[in-house]
């Protein structure tokens, strides 16, 4: 059976994410090779996104292991950790303001973590411009990466880091993401508090969660003065062109919005409608529950291209834990294979089990709360 060492063989990360590049940094911090291919053209290409917090029992726990985590805290939002509940009119349910030096977990914006993750590997590790088309090669020998422009490359392990449309995954799993029934639509607010401090004042410093039963939202600061709000609703997949509308029509779409939110207060109005710039559609997916697979030497999955779930709390989080872990046992074991079983053993039960936890809880997201339950809504990812 081909078995390299970790430390002789050819180490293939598909992903330039928050997970792949935990896994690169932590296994060159430890003296060992690895190239990572990403779509982008280059590391600014496209926006990477909003806030994310990282918790203490898994993401900052990764980025220890990466020798990163005071950088991290140089960084980091720590009053972005407040966090209200609000009702249609706008009224303050419940309120965490969190204590002077709570570091459970701050937020960075997701494109200031992948430059601190960027700046942390050797010059050359991620190899942009460069698309997946598949995976092949047999079960007990070295695997092929072919390219979306024909290139091809021998690699000894492939890691998919690669989102939820893995294509490593269909090396070891013909599972796909489906649709969870719950539709999220991203509003971008810009320079809040000189335009918007109506919007700001609501809001305050960290994040706001409404629900009605039927309908969500979800506003979260980012850095630089920016905000991002997710409209959530039960719709199908296709809703924007169900209603006879364009996703370029920002227009048309904001005054079905206010049809659709047209109960909530003029107050709560101003987080669905005052937005700057178009909207995105982003329906939530997720895998199968639980998401398994047979081991097979030479390829695995971390984070959403292995476990992708509601946007509960777990996401990157999780991701940078598996990259960590995997790192880890590559480090610490005498083949590849072996690294990739004991990783698996850890990751796989994990993942089922939080996965289990989380089914259906993309509806949770709109239900009305609780008055007799303490806590909030939707983490970041």
């Amino acid at each position: 059976m081909h078995a390299p060492t970790p430390s002789s063989a050819r180490i293939s990360i598909i992903g330039a994410g928050p997970g792949g590049l935990t896994c690169a940094r932590v296994l060159q911090r430890h003296g060992i090779a690895v190239t990572v291919y990403d779509r982008d053209p280059d590391a600014h290409s496209r926006n990477q996104g909003g806030s994310l917090d990282l918790h203490d029992d898994d993401g900052q726990l990764a980025l220890r292991e990466a020798g990163l985590l005071e950088e991290f805290f140089a960084l980091a939002r720590f009053e972005g950790q407040e966090m209200r509940r609000l009702d249609r009119a706008g009224n303050v349910l419940d309120h965490h303001v969190p204590d002077e030096g709570e570091t459970a977990a701050p937020e960075i914006d997701r494109g200031q973590l992948r430059d601190l993750l960027l700046r942390s590997l050797t010059e050359g590790t991620v190899q942009w411009g460069r698309t997946l088309d598949s995976v092949s090669g047999p079960d007990n020998g070295s695997r092929t990466l072919t390219f979306v422009d024909g290139a091809t490359v021998e690699t000894d392990l492939v890691i998919g880091a690669d989102g939820a449309f893995s294509r490593v995954r269909p090396a070891v799993s013909p599972a796909t993401p489906a649709y969870t029934g719950v539709g999220f639509l991203e509003a971008w607010f810009d320079d809040m508090e000189t335009a918007h401090p109506e919007v700001s004042e609501l809001v305050g410093k960290g994040s706001a969660h409404a629900a009605d039963g039927k309908r969500g939202l979800f506003a979260q600061r980012n850095s630089g003065g920016h905000m991002r709000v997710y409209l959530m609703q039960c719709v199908p997949a296709d809703w924007i062109a169900a209603h006879g509308l364009r996703p370029e029509d920002t227009e048309a779409i904001r005054a079905h919005l206010l049809r659709e939110y047209a109960d909530w207060s003029p107050r709560m109005l101003r987080l669905i409608t005052d937005n700057d710039g178009p909207y995105v559609d982003r329906p939530l997916l997720a895998l199968p529950v639980p998401h398994t697979w047979e081991h097979s030497p030479g390829v695995t999955l971390l984070g959403d291209a292995a476990h992708l779930m509601p946007p509960l709390g777990v996401g990157v989080n999780l991701a940078m834990l598996d990259a960590s872990e995997l790192a880890l046992a590559l480090v610490h074991s005498a083949t590849v294979d072996d690294a990739v079983r004991r990783y698996e053993s850890a990751m796989l039960p994990r993942s089922a089990a939080i996965a289990r936890s989380l089914e259906g809880g993309a509806q949770s997201l709109l239900d009305l709360p609780d008055p007799d339950e303490q806590g909030f809504g939707p983490a970041r990812r």
